[in-house]
């Protein structure tokens, strides 16, 4: 299998037969066989029905169905393991990405990039409740992770397989793909794509979402920073917390030696005591971490480190870059 269209469905039935019609479309233009998967995320307005008549019309079809709704990132992941293909594209199921943007994604695979994402430089949304939060969470995560990037919210993207295999997402990480692959250490490159009106139903977005992903920020950035080594985290803050309590300890027994101040009654003592026990926590918590992250690379077969290929000399036994072939558009 060449490529795999994977497009994440929740109640869009009036969007479903135009999606396909493209999707379809676009396949007989791919060099080599392709496949779309279509993950059904619990709808209620018929979708689900209706995927099912579309993939008896159309073989390159795979429908996947959730028993319940369980948010775009569960079912991005579902599309992501269930593809066949050596390179994945992700869509939005609403008709604003445009399906005619593939290709030239495809093409900058074939230059050497591992993932190409996509940035509505001309986006049709709604400014306050889209456009505005949307502005500020880019500048704000771009400034956190160190990873400049215009519009980490376009689901339209483009990434080898192995990259996709060495992403786990959870919560609402499909939006930090990008991020995640190039902390493994893919190639990636942000690409100017087409952005049209809703045509059809009403955004699943809101307002409502912009905590989630401060949240998930969060955890992203422990992912790249402390993930490996999380002594480095809390380690550190337990030392400033035990040097502050320990502090405040011999200003109490100072001043009691001093000037004979009462240190049953200074508070000082008593923060200094809390920050001391607060640092041995922390370093509890280094400690365990450390534990479990060492158990989590050994009992699942994962190291801290990504392989892009191995040459060895004078040996047939060599390891080839994991490129795909030059082309996949047809000739016109």
């Amino acid at each position: 299998m060449q490529n795999s269209l994977i497009v994440p469905i929740y109640n869009e039935v009036e969007n479903l037969p135009i999606l396909v019609r493209q999707l379809v479309e676009l396949t007989s233009q791919l060099e080599g066989q392709s496949e779309i998967v279509l993950v059904d995320d619990g709808s209620t307005d018929g979708s689900t029905e209706l995927l099912e008549q579309l993939a008896a019309e159309h073989p390159q079809l795979v429908v996947i169905q959730f028993r319940r709704n369980y948010g775009q990132t569960a079912a991005m992941q579902a599309g992501l393991e269930a593809a066949r293909g050596e390179c994945l594209v992700t869509l939005d199921g609403d008709l604003q990405n445009d399906p005619a943007d593939v290709p030239q994604m495809l093409a900058k695979l074939d230059e050497g990039f591992d993932l190409v994402h996509g940035w509505r430089k001309d986006r049709h949304d709604t400014w306050l409740t889209r456009k505005l939060p949307s502005r500020m969470a880019n500048w704000l995560i771009s400034r956190v992770t160190r990873f400049p990037i215009h519009d980490l919210g376009c689901t339209l993207k483009a990434m080898r397989r192995e990259i996709a295999e060495e992403i786990e997402l959870y919560g609402e990480m499909h939006r930090f793909i990008p991020i995640l692959a190039h902390w493994r250490g893919a190639r990636c490159v942000e690409m100017v794509t087409r952005h049209h009106p809703r045509r059809f139903g009403k955004t699943k977005y809101g307002l409502s979402r912009t905590l989630r992903v401060v949240l998930d920020l969060l955890t992203v950035k422990y992912m790249l920073d402390y993930y490996t080594s999380p002594m480095k985290l809390f380690g550190r803050i337990g030392v400033g917390f035990l040097t502050m309590g320990m502090a405040m300890i011999a200003a109490s027994v100072g001043g009691k030696l001093a000037m004979g101040i009462d240190m049953t009654g200074n508070p000082l003592l008593l923060l200094g005591a809390i920050l001391c026990v607060v640092s041995v926590q922390l370093f509890s918590l280094g400690l365990l971490g450390e534990a479990n992250t060492r158990l989590y690379y050994t009992r699942n077969s994962r190291r801290p480190f990504a392989i892009r290929k191995t040459i060895r000399h004078g040996d047939h036994d060599t390891t080839a870059p994991t490129t795909l072939p030059l082309r996949r558009t047809r000739a016109a």
